[in-house]
């Protein structure tokens, strides 16, 4: 079995990024953790609306914190979290499903150009498909699979079992997570509108 944390060699990196874009998704590579923040961060403009989805590599690379924390943008996470759940349910959904910049990871990049990602709620998934016009995903090369049948198998033979036991230990989730809701991403419609940053580094699941 492929191992599914270990860092693809640049010829794999090379052939997922031609890929991407002859597939209308941006995508480029850089060497650190403060290199992707940087990148990031230069591609969002000063005060832009933006939400950064639930994602352990933002969380390692800090730029939840940047977004939430530094002023310099229009944080919809702060704005969620003023909410409240049981009478503002649809007017968050509404908030959550179409930010004007959406920043996350994913599970599987494949080295044909497309993007595999997986979901208990299916929360993230309307900005990513269609509805948010800047979207940018930080991934850790270890993220790069042949093809879609093995890209299907990193998301159920390793990313599910970690998710789980970080829910559990997390939220104390004792059922852990479920793969209820996939999106797969063969094409992106309008160009210029997704980036992939890759990361020499093994981040996320």
């Amino acid at each position: 079995m492929k191992v599914f944390k270990q860092l693809a060699n640049e010829k794999s990196i090379q052939k997922a990024i031609d890929s991407l874009k002859a597939n209308n998704i941006d995508a480029l590579v850089v060497e650190t953790e403060e290199d992707a923040k940087s990148k990031v961060l230069s591609m969002i403009p000063k005060g832009a609306e933006v939400m950064n989805m639930t994602s352990v590599t933002l969380s390692t690379v800090g730029l939840d914190t940047e977004i939430n924390e530094s002023g310099n943008y229009d944080s919809v996470k702060n704005k969620l979290d003023k909410m409240n759940r049981e009478t503002d349910t649809i007017a968050m959904q509404k908030l959550g499903a179409a930010p004007e910049w959406a920043v996350g990871s994913i599970h599987a990049v494949t080295e044909d150009g497309k993007v595999i990602i997986a979901s208990n709620t299916g929360s993230q998934l309307p900005a990513y498909a269609y509805a948010s016009p800047h979207i940018i995903w930080v991934v850790g090369t270890q993220k790069i699979v042949a093809d879609q049948d093995e890209g299907m198998k990193r998301i159920y033979e390793y990313v599910l079992p970690l998710e789980s036991v970080r829910l559990n230990k997390q939220y104390s989730m004792t059922a852990g997570s479920f793969v209820s809701k996939l999106l797969i991403i063969n094409r992106e419609f309008t160009p210029g509108r997704v980036t992939v940053v890759f990361i020499k580094r093994e981040l996320g699941f």
